[in-house]
């Protein structure tokens, strides 16, 4: 019976909060940075090739900034032995294209299923791999410490939240990378700590991150109620508990994802158009768009380039290309 009363509330005191939130609106930002994501595996998961479409962001949209996802499975295939062809030739098309990268390491990056953990790594314990994952920060740092167009570092992805196939989730891990790459990077870029925006209140990535990072979603799809739930939670939400960060903590917050691709019952991949129009319809792209100005950020890393490129290519619907060009343009 305490239990229950505790339950509600938490829920009246939520919804107290969140109704608080509506009466409020933060001034938009006076000047504000837009950015994408990109994953090589994603893209390879759509059926794209993933160098056309890497191309087309950086030339045809003009991406300014790029958030790109460095795989441990792909850069590190066997046991100390790395491949960096690949991710080379991103960062290569990067700086010849006058881009900036924000460049997401470790275990956990970008993309399902969240944790990319190299097949040799999945068959030993916690301990080595986390040997192995400062090996390959390490590894990673070294290569690229000297490259320009690298202007902040992500290490993990929303490494405190537990969603994903991930194997373990510890806070004084993720401090110990985050101490490793800062005093590996001689030009002292930002080490950026990525966290729920809906589902946290950011205290523990702001504590260990120079710049906190956040999530930004609308309209998803709820597996537990199987059905399609768009949050009703106001800008002012994000503002605020921006705000609360600068003030206590003195660190910046970013939205390192703002969704603007469907959010389906199944992978990207395997969903249909009628279901992607549940969760993200142009009017959505544009209202995401609108909504995340209204919080009073001043930074934001859109989440579905790699669909942009795909409705365009594959199913002859330029529209949300078009009009992500028009932020770069």
């Amino acid at each position: 019976m305490r239990k229950k009363i505790i339950a509600v509330v938490v829920v009246l005191l939520l919804g107290l909060m969140i109704g608080f939130f509506y009466l409020f609106k933060f001034p938009m930002a006076k000047k504000i940075t837009y950015g994408v994501a990109f994953s090589q595996k994603h893209a390879q998961n759509m059926g794209l090739d993933w160098k056309e479409v890497y191309s087309a962001l950086l030339q045809d949209l003009k991406a300014s900034h790029i958030k790109l996802a460095a795989h441990w499975d792909l850069l590190e295939p066997q046991d100390g032995v790395y491949n960096f062809t690949d991710l080379d030739w991103q960062l290569e098309q990067a700086r010849i294209n006058n881009t900036k990268i924000m460049l997401a390491v470790g275990m956990k990056t970008p993309r399902w299923p969240e944790c990319h953990i190299p097949e040799w790594a999945k068959a030993v314990g916690k301990e080595k791999q986390q040997q192995a994952i400062l090996g390959m920060l390490e590894a990673v740092i070294a290569r690229y410490g000297g490259n320009s167009e690298i202007i902040a570092w992500q290490v993990e992805n929303e490494p405190l939240f537990r969603f994903g196939e991930c194997p373990w989730i510890d806070e004084e891990f993720l401090k110990k990378e985050a101490a490793l790459v800062r005093g590996l990077d001689v030009k002292n870029r930002p080490v950026v700590i990525s966290d729920s925006g809906e589902a946290s209140w950011w205290f523990k990535a702001a504590k260990i991150g120079d710049v906190v990072g956040v999530t930004m979603y609308r309209r998803v799809y709820f597996k537990e109620f199987k059905s399609y739930v768009t949050y009703p939670i106001p800008p002012a939400f994000y503002g605020a508990k921006a705000g609360i960060i600068g003030l206590v903590f003195k660190k910046p917050v970013i939205c390192a994802e703002l969704q603007a691709e469907p959010w389906c019952a199944n992978q990207l991949y395997n969903c249909n158009g009628a279901e992607s129009s549940k969760t993200m319809a142009l009017r959505q792209f544009k209202d995401n768009l609108e909504y995340a100005k209204n919080t009073g950020l001043d930074t934001f890393y859109f989440w579905g380039g790699e669909w942009w490129y795909q409705m365009k290519k594959q199913y002859n619907d330029p529209s949300y290309w078009e009009e992500a060009k028009k932020l770069w343009q």
